[in-house]
């Protein structure tokens, strides 16, 4: 039998590893709101040349963003992008000797998994806290009003301020983006997916910002039996299972059910949330387009319009 002592030991290591690989990378973001000190939340610099992810409610409508790096040192940033639907955000500063945090694959994780919380709660700078992943596959509405899809769950301590900052692994990969708390309760805190992250600085990065088609569907990433998979020709064993269907949205429209397993959009095989995202945003809304479901035994194949959101 292990020590207690020593899996202790190997716990806080792990953490005490993953804050200093990490805790480099991760800002204060400060913000004026019509010449008046606003808010603050966190962010992290995901590229050496200054550009840094946060939350886009930290600073959507900003007229002037500064970030403190963990020197002290304070820049001002300009504001990138900011994409309300899925509370990410771009800013981007000049400084030299910037450290960029590792992003890992959030698709790889596993509930149970331990996570590390790194931010600036009520203007705490560095605080670090710890915990695990409670859950995978969680939608939560943005302030947008559209569902962000494939949110992770954690029990990991987050508090106003922690907004923006970074979810990571023990071996210092950042998987989330810390997005929310739910008030009163404990130990209900919620991060974005490093993949939609990835995605959707892209195209910040490239376009400041993102128009994307809208179907009206809450879903999270589900298997799909593989009797099926042989049976229906499917190219991909994986699809999203549709948790809720929106009223009067294109997907009521076209037939889409609760329960449905959505295997292809437009012909294109859709292995998850973040593969729906990336097509919907490169098909413009009010397009005819294919959604193909597999419905109990059966595979069927609706026309959806979607919308702009």
């Amino acid at each position: 039998m292990v020590p207690r002592t020593s899996l202790l030991d190997a716990y806080s290591e792990a953490v005490i590893a993953a804050s200093d690989r990490v805790s480099p990378s991760v800002v204060k973001i400060e913000v004026q709101n019509d010449g008046q000190r606003g808010g603050s939340g966190s962010g992290f610099v995901f590229t050496n040349d200054g550009f840094i992810l946060t939350n886009s409610h930290v600073v959507h409508g900003a007229s002037a963003i500064h970030v403190v790096l963990p020197d002290g040192e304070r820049y001002q940033a300009d504001n990138v992008g900011d994409d309300p639907d899925t509370d990410l955000a771009v800013v981007r500063i000049t400084a030299p000797n910037l450290v960029a945090a590792a992003l890992g694959d959030s698709q790889s994780i596993r509930v149970g998994q331990l996570v590390i919380a790194i931010g600036n709660p009520y203007g705490f700078q560095a605080t670090v806290t710890s915990g695990v992943i409670s859950a995978l596959g969680r939608s939560l509405r943005s302030q947008s009003g559209r569902l962000i899809d494939n949110v992770i769950q954690t029990d990991a301590a987050l508090n106003p301020g922690n907004s923006g900052g970074p979810l990571v692994t023990a071996a210092g990969e950042v998987i989330g983006v810390n997005t929310a708390i739910i008030l009163p309760a404990q130990g209900i805190c919620f991060a974005t997916a490093i993949n939609t992250a990835k995605f959707v600085a892209g195209r910040l990065i490239k376009d400041g910002r993102i128009r994307r088609g809208y179907i009206g569907v809450a879903g999270q990433n589900a298997p799909v039996h593989r009797m099926l998979v042989r049976a229906h020709h499917l190219r991909l064993a994986t699809g999203i299972f549709v948790v809720g269907v929106e009223r009067n949205s294109p997907a009521q429209s076209a037939g889409v059910l609760e329960g449905d397993i959505i295997v292809e959009f437009d012909q294109h095989p859709v292995a998850d949330i973040d593969a729906l995202h990336r097509l919907l945003t490169d098909h413009p809304p009010g397009s005819r387009n294919t959604v193909t479901v597999v419905r109990g035994t059966e595979k069927l194949v609706l026309c959806i319009y979607p919308a702009l959101l």
